[in-house]
């Protein structure tokens, strides 16, 4: 891989175009198999981003006392499914692609997997003087080259009670960057303690909140200094918009509690690939193409989670296990006031 970014997060939005030293083959394919293959490729990677992206929001269903405030560090390990690291290439959805023996479908590595051994394709394209041309390209490989077989995240996060029963919360990753690529991470979340509008809540063993939350990642990756293909402001730029809503039930006990949690996720991604590309179709004839294509895509799905917290006076460590379409752990440190 030509570029690992400080966060493997980075590598699954940008390793995927920005990486690939055969993109002036592929985009001479046509836009239309260029975008067709991207989206198969980076489906898989964004979509267990979005939903690494939205876990940690809560450690307990029962409420911050008024006025109170909880900071937390969290980290959460995604976990990598053997489906998520392949899908079908077949010729026939692509205009000009084929394979070297004629096959009609292959199955090859998406942005999580890794193609063992290379898989080549035959890319075909228009030469205004030569007529149809046709070139070799060996087809990406992703972080499974690198035996990556998880997908970490990591925030801070805040919380501030400011009526009885109801947390305002915030997380933030500040953007970081590493050589031409920058990620962040913010988002916005309320969660609200049904168990305290009940009369004589103290005596009530167990804890049950509703969440709502918005988590919002942005990332850039330019890549015009690489001098993959000739051009001007060559860049990749993601962001994903994601909806969590959450029930969540816990114990009330002073020093050990658990928490469950049962959710559904929506995430919108966008990932554009942005920039002047001059490409080459032979030896005379070149081609300029400007910002090439954007790909929108919409995940959703239930989870649910189970954990427990431990709290010795200010100080409180929780771990959790989240099914989902990307199975999870998480972990968190925090500090209540």
């Amino acid at each position: 891989m030509k570029k690992i970014c400080l966060l493997a997060l980075g590598l699954l939005l940008f390793n995927g175009l920005a990486a690939q030293e055969n993109i002036d083959d592929l985009l001479a394919a046509g836009i239309n198999d260029a975008k067709r293959f991207s989206t198969d490729y980076l489906s898989p990677a964004t979509e267990g981003v979005a939903y690494g992206i939205n876990n940690g929001w809560f450690n307990s269903g029962k409420s911050l006392k008024k006025f109170g405030f909880e900071f937390s560090i969290s980290g959460n390990i995604g976990f990598i499914k053997d489906e998520k690291k392949s899908f079908v290439l077949n010729v026939a959805d692509y205009e000009n692609v084929r394979f070297p023996d004629n096959s009609p479908s292959k199955s090859v590595a998406t942005a999580l997997g890794h193609n063992d051994p290379d898989i080549t394709v035959i890319v075909t394209y228009d030469d205004p003087i030569f007529g149809d041309q046709e070139v070799e390209l060996t087809l990406p490989t992703g972080i499974g080259s690198a035996n990556v077989n998880l997908i970490p995240t990591a925030f801070l996060q805040a919380s501030f009670a400011p009526f009885n029963g109801t947390q305002i919360k915030g997380r933030f990753f500040p953007k970081v960057t590493t050589e031409d690529a920058k990620i962040g991470l913010y988002g916005i979340g309320l969660q609200q303690e049904f168990t305290s509008w009940l009369p004589a809540e103290k005596i009530w063993p167990v804890a049950v909140s509703g969440l709502l939350a918005y988590t919002h990642l942005d990332g850039s990756y330019d890549f015009t200094d690489s001098n993959i293909v000739e051009g001007e402001n060559q860049r990749v730029e993601t962001a994903v918009n994601s909806i969590l809503a959450e029930l969540i039930v816990s114990t009330k006990l002073k020093i050990v509690n658990f928490y469950a949690g049962l959710g559904y996720l929506n995430a919108k991604t966008s990932s554009d690939l942005l920039g002047t590309y001059r490409v080459s179709n032979g030896v005379l004839f070149s081609e300029e193409i400007i910002d090439p294509f954007s790909i929108e895509e919409t995940n959703s799905g239930m989870r649910a989670s189970v954990g427990a917290h431990l709290k010795v006076g200010f100080f409180g460590f929780n771990v959790d296990y989240t099914l989902a379409e990307f199975d999870s752990a998480s972990f968190g440190i925090n500090f209540t006031f």
